[in-house]
Parts: C-alpha cells; structure tokens; sequence
C-alpha cells in the first residue's frame, strides 16, 4: 500500500492536498492524513475531505494549523501519513512526493514550501517570523540591455499593489524607482530596469516598494538561493559593464562602471595562461593519483619500532587534537618515532619547530604510511589509501557536531556523487577507524548513526581542550602579550562559519562582514579589540584596512585555542566552535543574520537552534552591538542556569587529561602487540 501527495491547490483560503493511493483496499470507512513535526513531534490529524475515488483523495488545511506561535519555534517540518481506519485494517502508511512546490507566501513573516526527503517522503515546511523588511525574488538576469526581475505578485493568492523596483545608491543619498506592470506566470510578476537608465560609475542596492493590505512597505529584495544559472554580467552597446553582486545578506547590489579596453584584456591574458598551468597541474596531480595508487598495492613491512603518524585537517595544519596527543608523546615518549604527515605549505612550520614529517602524496608519504604502527588524524584519509590490518587508526573528529553529518545527511547534493555512494563511502571509511574519540554522550550518538561506526569510542573528551582546562592567568597574558593584544581592553572573538554565497569562482572568494566596523569602532573601539577568525578559503578576502588596533584578523592563527584563551567573548553563527568555547564558561552570542535563508541550505541541525544554544541570538545589527555590551558585563558564566545546564551536557567529562589518556590507550596497544 501506498500513498503519495501528487498535487496542491488554492480552495477558499485553504491549501488542498491532493493524494494518489495504490494497492490501498476499499471501502474507505475513516480515512485522515496525520501531520507530524519533526523536531517537536507535534501531531495534527485530519479527515479526508473528499474521495474522488478509489485511487485519489483530496484533503483541506489550513497551513497557519502547522506553526505553534507560543513554543518559540520558527521553522516546522511535518512529515504526513496517511491514517488508515477499515474494519480490519489500521495503520499509518508514511506519504510520499511527487509534487514539490514553488515558495508560497503566506503572510508578510510567513511561507510554506513542499519538498521530499532523500527518501522520497513528502515534507511540508513551514517558516515563520521572516523580516518584514525584506522580499525574497525567483530570478534577476541580465538580458536584453534590461535588468529583468521576478518575483512574487501575490501574498497567500491576494494581489500586491502598486509594486515598484527600487535603486538605490550605496554611497549617495538617492533613488530611482520603475513601477511594475508586467506579470509572468500566475502569481508572479516580470520586472525590467533598462540599463541605460543605471546611474553611471555607481553601486546600488535593490529595494521593492508597495501596498500591502493598506500599509506601504520598502523591502530590501533578496535571493535565497545562489546566483548560479542566471547572467550577472554584461556590457552594453555604450561599452559599460554592468554587474549583479549578491551579498553576504543575500541582498542585491548592481554596479555600473566603464567596460575594459582592449589593452586591459589584452592585460588579462596572463591569468589564461595561468589556467592553462592549472589545467597542466590537474594532469599532473591526476598522473601522481594514479602513482599513488599502485605504491600503496605493494605489500610492506612495519618498522621494528612503534611509529605513529599525524595528520590533521588532510595535512593544511599542524594543529587540533593531533598536535596536542603529538607533544605529550614527545614529552613522555621520546624514544617513539613520531612523524607528521603534511601539505608543502607546512614545511616551514616543521622546520622552524623542529618537527619531523613527510610531504603527503610522495613515495616516502606511501611508505611511511604502509610501515607506521599507528596513525592518528581528526579528518578522513583518502578512501583510495590502503590501511595495513597491523595500523592502529585513532580518529579524533575535529568537534562536537552541529549539523548533521554522514548517514544522518537525507539529501546529498555534492557533484559527483549520490546520496547512496555518498553514504556507502562514509561508512566504510568510519569503519577502517580502530578507535574513535568523542567528547560527550551526546556526541557518541550521534557518531554510532551518522558513522555506521561499529568499533571502539574513546569517551575522553578533545585531547585539543585540555590547553582551555590547564592554561592559567599568567599564561593567558603571556599568550596575549606575545600576540600583540592589549592587555588593558577586552578581546571579542567574531569566529562565524563558511557559507557557500562567499564562493565567487574557481579559486576566488568574497567576504563582507555582517556589521559595521564602523559602529562597533564608535561604541566599543575605546575598551575592547574586535579578534577575527574566519574560514581559510575568505581570510585573504578580508580588508581591514583603516581599523588598526581595533580589529585584528588572527584567521590564519595555527591554534584556535589561543584564540579563546586571550577572549572575554564568543560571537559565531552555526559553527560549532561555540562546544569548545563554552570550557571557560564565558560568554557566548549567536549572529545568525541569515538563519531563515541559511537554514534551508544546511545539513540540518542536531541541536534545536532556537531553544539549546548556551546564549542569546542577535537577529539584527542593532541589537548584536546592544547584547555585547551587556555580556561584557558578565565575564563568568558559571551562575547562568541555562550555560550551566549545556556546559554539564557537553563539556563536564573533560578533565584537562584527554592527551595523557589518548597516550594510555596507545600504549596499551603497544604492550598487548609485544
């Protein structure tokens, strides 16, 4: 028996699910379709309201049932079973998809979309408690010597009025606006700026003015999804280049600027040759690939003395947990071979710190490898590298997870692979690991689902931790006065994550910060110091220029720790630094400016984001500067119910000895092979 939601329609306010039953025996005597919620387990339960027969049903709801506007919750994801009741048959039978439905605005802070899980289950989301502020828009092109937008003419089926397309310029006090008259598809419109009409040499942001339900809105127009697909450049017949730009808050800027001459194309010839060395050098790597794999088919024999290597992050560092495990056995164990295994932009780092290694992807990289005890790295190895049934492999994990990994991802959607292969893949890598370290109960869970891990868990904590829990005043002001950070100011960390929109092209990346460095100058420049730690892929995209000794950028710092050491205060958005951070019992604020758009492209989250974070969530610029200072006003956190409540969940087995007993369990090993 089966059922699957084929289709959705407007009825008299209502949304109309329509269903297609197979193989599912009359006669119908009590036929409902059960709503669960995913995160809560909430449940609705609703007749059928119409049998069109034997094969199809149609049921009415009304979507504002689907949200709880008390609990807090802004996001709800239902799952729907078809609820069967016959004389001798009952039973739910989980619904299908076939129908996925464009966003349907509900309300100005509300809309509903349906979409299928990676099993093909239909999921009815509903997202509330969206900015009024802004309008999210389906496509902007340029085409045609226009700038052509579209976007929603209707809010839950009742016409916006009087829509106009707004420029406005970033670094002069002026606008233009285009009214809209032109509609596409039902319920969208069809918007075109002609580019002559564009200021010339200017930046502007795009607004969308009108009238909704008598009150007259100006809303910042975003893109929810990438840019990917659409024109976002061209020149014109007057030789101007025009540009669309989105933003780090999804919103739309347009440049108009004069096109290159010929000479600054003929200029730009060198970066094709530079292509052409990048394509030479994917050859390259490709052949050495393939090199690689045959070394590591040749049988080998281990060293007659234990040998451990490290790796950490595929070699990009000499850091984390690795490193710390790494100088305690050197400490303890100076008699062991310990040998890191390291990308070529490391070899300075080894040398000036006298750390033996090997450069990965060479021979000697192979037969290391092959002939070590063990190997301890807090990232995967390349599933084409071959594990000897004497390695030991002890796999860190780099953190406590946020959102979801492995087996626990539904819908894969990485190029060159599926979500099957991709799950295949993840669990047969997990299970080459001997042993894995997990810093809480929690995080064990999570690791025996999302791994399909089978083996040992090390429930010692993070071995990289123990520096938060042993470190003292004295080797925090050492540590801050060696980094150049005023001892007399406090020290705010901004550490946010990654996010997929700061991808520009093949080898570039974008970076705006999402507050003004201005404003928090004006209001914290005189006693604190704004610390920034972004990922490696934008650091160099950062342009702090003109802030000197208020903000300083520590993105390319090799140990993280420090970083929270020397800090009075923690802002992040859905990283996960936040696990660690929460060792010193200081304070922490969350800056998801971009949640309700960010969290349809996530993973998905373990945690309730809204309800079990350790502090408070800034919504918007304004009231992240007014949180800080009030947090500054409380340096421990220790009295603070709800921080106390998650430090106990995931930070209390740490007792500063995760290294020593990582180093125990080695030894172990060592001993039972002799």
């Amino acid at each position: 028996m089966r059922a699957i939601l084929s289709g959705l329609h407007h009825k008299k306010n209502l949304q109309e699910l329509e269903l297609e039953l197979i193989d599912v025996p009359e006669p119908f005597d009590d036929l409902a379709v059960t709503f669960l919620e995913k995160q809560t387990k909430a449940s609705l339960t609703l007749p059928v309201s119409e049998v069109v027969s034997a094969e199809v049903v149609r049921l009415r709801l009304d979507p504002n049932a689907l949200q709880f506007t008390d609990a807090g919750q802004s996001e709800f994801s239902w799952e729907l079973y078809l609820n069967l009741r016959q004389q001798n048959t009952r039973g739910l039978i989980q619904v299908e998809s076939e129908y996925l439905s464009d966003r349907h605005q509900l309300s100005l802070t509300s809309y509903y979309q349906v979409n299928s899980d990676a099993n093909g289950m239909a999921l009815f989301n509903m997202h509330t408690q969206q900015a009024e502020s802004e309008f999210t828009i389906s496509a902007i092109n340029l085409q045609d010597d226009q700038l052509q937008v579209i976007g929603q003419s209707q809010i839950n089926h009742q016409p916006i009025q009087n829509q106009r397309l707004v420029l406005k310029n970033v670094n002069e006090a002026s606008s233009a606006e285009w009214l809209i008259t032109q509609m596409s598809l039902h319920g969208l419109f069809t918007a075109a700026i002609p580019l002559s009409d564009l200021a010339a040499d200017s930046t502007q942001q795009l607004f969308i003015r009108s009238t909704v339900a008598g009150q007259d809105l100006e809303q910042r127009v975003v893109l929810a999804k990438s840019l990917a697909g659409q024109v976002t450049q061209t020149i014109t017949a007057n030789h101007r280049l025009v540009m669309i730009e989105k933003r780090f808050d999804n919103g739309i800027r347009v440049q108009e600027m004069a096109a290159p001459t010929m000479g600054e194309r003929l200029a730009s010839v060198p970066g094709k040759v530079g292509g052409v060395t990048r394509l030479l050098s994917m050859l390259i790597d490709k052949a050495n690939l393939f090199y690689m794999r045959r070394l590591f088919k040749r049988g080998h024999r281990p060293y007659d003395q234990p040998t451990l290597i490290f790796e950490s992050f595929g070699g990009r560092q000499v850091s984390d947990s690795p490193y710390a495990i790494y100088q305690l056995f050197r400490q303890l164990y100076p008699g062991f071979t310990c040998i890191w295994s390291i990308d070529r932009s490391q070899k300075a780092f080894c040398k000036e710190n006298g750390i033996p290694f090997v450069v990965r992807r060479t021979a000697k990289w192979v037969r290391t490898l092959e002939k070590a005890t063990f190997w301890i790295s807090n990232a995967r190895f390349p599933s084409w590298i071959r594990k000897p049934n004497y390695v030991t492999y002890i796999q860190t994990w780099h953190g406590t997870p946020l959102k979801k990994l492995g087996l626990d991802i539904e819908n894969v959607s990485m190029p060159g692979t599926t979500t099957t292969k991709y799950h295949a893949n993840f669990v047969k890598e997990a299970n080459r690991w001997d042993a894995l370290v997990s810093p809480n109960d929690y995080s064990t869970r999570i690791f025996r689902s999302a791994f399909g891990f089978n083996n040992q868990i090390l429930k010692v904590g993070y071995p990289r931790n123990d520096e938060l829990i042993n470190s003292t005043p004295e080797d925090v002001v050492a540590l801050k006065e060696s980094m150049g950070i005023p001892l007399d100011k406090k020290v705010i960390l901004y550490a946010p994550t990654y996010r997929d929109n700061q991808f520009a092209e093949k080898g570039k990346y974008t970076f705006e910060l999402p507050f003004s460095l201005d404003d928090f100058r004006a209001k914290y420049g005189q006693d604190a110091v704004l610390v920034l730690r972004m990922h490696y892929l934008i650091s160099n995209a950062l342009d702090i220029s003109g802030y000197e000794g208020v903000v300083l950028d520590f993105s390319n710092h090799p140990n993280i720790s420090d970083l929270y050491l020397i800090s009075d205060m923690l802002i992040t958005d859905y990283s996960s630094v936040f696990f660690d951070f929460a060792y010193l019992k200081r304070p922490i604020l969350f800056y998801p400016y971009d949640y309700h758009m960010y969290k349809d492209e996530l993973r998905g989250f373990y945690l309730d984001y809204e309800a079990d974070l350790p502090g408070e969530i800034a919504h918007d610029e304004k009231q992240l500067l007014q949180l800080v200072g009030e947090k500054l006003q409380t340096p421990d956190m220790s009295g603070n119910q709800k921080f106390m409540d998650f430090y106990r969940r995931f930070c209390a087995i740490d007792d500063g000895l995760s290294s020593l007993k990582i180093v125990n369990y080695v030894m172990q090993q060592i001993e039972k092979g002799n």
